[in-house]
């Protein structure tokens, strides 16, 4: 719902954590076919996963790379991305041995929120435990927490109720352009 209100025909979003494709392919359906849809993910069943579903329901408007979220920032333009979704954690369906990390999650996120423009937003979803522990978890709060509630409003979702570790989400979106760095203006 929070993707359907934020996401626009015409729109370029980006899925920096593409799975199985579900978020890439709800994405491709919200932008239509004027928008473009970016797709990252470092392992090669994903990859493949999710070109499979984009294909079979017939959404060109979708490139999906064999790379990691952290440099998402080469593939688009500063102030011109809508909607990034994150799915921190492990590939639905496949090994857990192999998941997100705060140091690359981390430089996705800072990568993205320069991509997005006044009033995108993003979507995250947080799994932890298991065989990925807690140590992503605690530095995207610590994160979270951190950015400046001048330029960024953070909403986070939690279950109370649920027992183990469950998932939980977080929004951001970018209310107003913060300034530029004097590392970045020598760019």
């Amino acid at each position: 719902d929070y993707l359907r209100r934020q996401v626009k025909p015409g729109d370029l979003c980006i899925d920096a954590t593409a799975g199985r494709g579900f978020d890439t392919a709800l994405l491709c359906e919200l932008t239509g076919t004027q928008g473009k849809v970016l797709a990252f993910d470092i392992q090669q069943e994903a990859v493949d996963s999710t070109r499979q579903l984009l294909a079979k329901n017939g959404y060109t408007n979708a490139e999906v790379f064999l790379d990691s979220h952290a440099n998402l920032g080469q593939y688009a333009e500063n102030g011109t991305v809508s909607a990034i979704v994150f799915n921190f954690g492990w590939l639905p369906r496949g090994s857990h041995e192999i998941f997100t990390h705060a140091d690359s999650s981390i430089a996705a996120l800072n990568a993205g929120l320069k991509l997005l423009k006044v009033g995108g937003a993003m979507s995250l979803c947080v799994y932890y435990g298991g065989a990925n522990g807690f140590s992503e978890r605690d530095a995207l709060l610590e994160y979270f927490r951190s950015l400046d509630s001048t330029y960024y409003t953070v909403l986070e979702c939690q279950f109370p109720n649920r027992t183990g570790c469950p998932p939980f989400v977080v929004f951001i979106t970018k209310d107003a352009q913060p300034p530029i760095s004097r590392s970045e203006a020598e760019v």
